[in-house]
């Protein structure tokens, strides 16, 4: 974890922003350069998603640093940002180091730090330092490399061979794993509907280990799918929403906290309407408002479902 040099008794927050001021006022970061995103920031200072959103706010207010669609938030002026600082040293050759996990990597680095709409294999290979065909050696077109970066990140976590023989505990774990490795890599929830699956190896490893834990109850092959479906859903269905706040942020400049306060007059003649009373109501009864909240609402689902699923596992109920 980074250790910030503002003062110590001011707010996690203050103490990013004076770190990153300092690197910009010093010349570290020019104006157009990159600032650290808010999965940066959280990851590298420790701290929570809303905290690294609020520093960076900070900061736009100031006017040291400014949104740019596209391309995310940057130091303020019009300079293009700064070359890439890192040479490889004369020694070395990038090219004759270069591999196809090297490649992955890399392009997985790009995708969690700024999203997948950034990622490019020409981008990739500037990265790796290398030139800009060099990577079509190992892997033929960006589609190709989005699988590879796909099985590479969910292949990062696995399942022990001394498993809990509780059907109930291990669909939870199978759950909480692919959650876990979605807030990693908010991109992997981009990459295929239900309709239209990602069929790579190490996805299907999450999939055996819910469909392992289901069989055995009695189940049709059908309803059991259905289950294994429906489950996976409820993961992917709220990830996606993970990598969408990413954009929206980077796109408009707004946290989700300040685009709610943006729409506040709208929401306000909804309510006032009197045409949704029972909205009215629940909104109106929130002392200080609603916080949407995904990882609770991701176990408070994955309760509901399985609560709501136990009494036809366990065979004492058939689906018609």
């Amino acid at each position: 974890m980074t250790k910030t040099t503002g003062a110590a008794g001011d707010p996690p927050y203050l103490r990013i922003v004076a770190v990153i001021r300092r690197r910009i006022t010093d010349g570290e970061l020019a104006p157009g350069d990159r600032v650290p995103s808010t999965r940066q920031i959280a990851g590298e200072w420790g701290v929570a998603l809303a905290t690294a959103t609020k520093a960076l706010t900070t900061l736009r207010l100031e006017g040291l640093v400014e949104a740019r669609p596209r391309i995310g938030t940057v130091v303020a002026g019009t300079a293009p940002a700064a070359p890439a600082r890192r040479r490889p040293s004369p020694a070395r050759d990038p090219e004759q180091e270069l591999s196809l996990d090297r490649i992955v990597r890399t392009a997985i680095e790009i995708a969690d730090a700024e999203g997948l709409s950034a990622l490019s294999m020409r981008g990739v290979a500037a990265r790796l330092g290398v030139a800009a065909m060099s990577t079509y050696r190992y892997v033929p077109s960006k589609e190709d490399l989005v699988l590879h970066m796909a099985d590479a990140a969910f292949g990062e976590e696995s399942y022990r061979a001394d498993a809990p023989e509780d059907w109930r505990t291990r669909v939870e774990l199978g759950a909480r794993t692919l959650w876990s490795l979605y807030r990693k890599h908010p991109w992997l929830a981009q990459l295929g509907s239900l309709t239209r699956p990602l069929l790579v190896p190490n996805l299907m490893v999450h999939g055996e280990w819910v469909l392992g834990a289901l069989d055995g109850h009695g189940l049709d092959p059908t309803t059991l799918f259905d289950i294994h479906v429906l489950l996976y859903s409820h993961v992917q269905g709220l990830a996606v929403h993970l990598e969408m706040e990413a954009h929206a942020e980077a796109a408009t400049g707004q946290s989700e906290d300040q685009w709610m306060d943006s729409r506040a007059p709208a929401l306000r003649e909804l309510v006032e309407s009197g045409r949704f009373p029972t909205f009215s109501k629940v909104v109106g009864a929130f002392e200080d408002g609603y916080d949407l909240r995904l990882d609770a609402l991701f176990e408070f689902g994955l309760k509901a479902l399985l609560d709501g699923l136990t009494s036809i596992v366990e065979g004492q109920e058939t689906v018609a």
